[in-house]
């Protein structure tokens, strides 16, 4: 009688230890992004309205550079110096969009940028510059675009981004990708508005997220991932040595009393 209690507690305390292990495990279901509804949405083209680049706004900080093969030209743009291409060195030498839209560069005459890609007041600048000067290239970069991503990826922060557009998606993966026990069903976007903010929660896991609006990210969006409730018992924390030597020694005793 001893034995078959002892042998039924053993048993017992080996069911709570798998219990408590299956909680601490994380279907791939709930952390693998943009998942097919269907077999066929394996080929299927997601077509997404908000693909066209960043238009310019007012307030925009906008990095203006002139380059020539010509010496004397490239001394008065002083794009002979050497530069220091940090975040800050770009800003210092940026040029800021006023609120009817304009940007004033040096001595020419002010050009209309608002509602612009990148792309066309580079073009519009230049063709300011070559009223003056000819052989001469114009760059631009937008200084201002920079996101942020906390939360349940490895390098949570601010990045700040070189190319007029980047998804939500990308994002994510340039701070390292979602941890173990990221809310991928459950992630919330916080956007600049008019009046304020607009808060949005996104499902990554949705493969319809390729055709949200919000899949591609504008300037000082902010993206978190939160944790999963079960996170409290996660791997690093979860006792497996502790219960493997019970499920040990339960074994042990259960041979030696069979």
């Amino acid at each position: 009688m001893k034995r078959d209690q002892l042998l039924n507690k053993l048993a017992i305390t080996v069911a709570v230890c798998f219990t408590l292990i299956s909680s601490s495990c994380i279907s791939l279901k709930k952390t693998e992004l943009i998942q097919p509804l269907t077999i066929a949405d394996y080929s299927q083209e997601f077509v997404n309205s908000q693909r066209d680049a960043y238009k310019i706004n007012y307030g925009d900080n906008l990095y203006l550079k002139v380059y020539s093969s010509d010496v004397k030209t490239s001394k008065f743009f002083r794009s002979d110096f050497p530069e220091l291409m940090n975040d800050s060195y770009i800003y210092l030498n940026s040029y800021k969009v006023d609120e009817e839209g304009y940007v004033q560069y040096s001595f020419i005459d002010k050009v209309m940028v608002k509602g612009l890609t990148i792309e066309e007041a580079q073009n519009a600048i230049q063709g300011a510059v070559e009223e003056y000067f000819e052989d001469v290239t114009v760059q631009i970069k937008l200084v201002n675009f920079r996101i942020s991503i906390l939360g349940e990826v490895q390098s949570p922060g601010s990045y700040s981004i070189d190319r007029e557009q980047i998804t939500i998606l990308q994002a994510v993966s340039m701070a390292g990708g979602l941890k173990d026990f990221a809310m991928a069903d459950d992630v919330t976007l916080v956007r600049k508005s008019a009046n304020g903010s607009i808060v949005k929660k996104l499902d990554l896991t949705d493969s319809k997220i390729l055709e949200s609006e919000y899949l591609f990210l504008l300037p000082d969006d902010v993206i978190y991932i939160k944790p999963r409730p079960s996170k409290t018992y996660a791997f690093e924390k979860f006792p497996y040595g502790l219960v493997a030597g019970v499920i040990s020694i339960a074994l042990s005793i259960y041979a030696i009393t069979k």
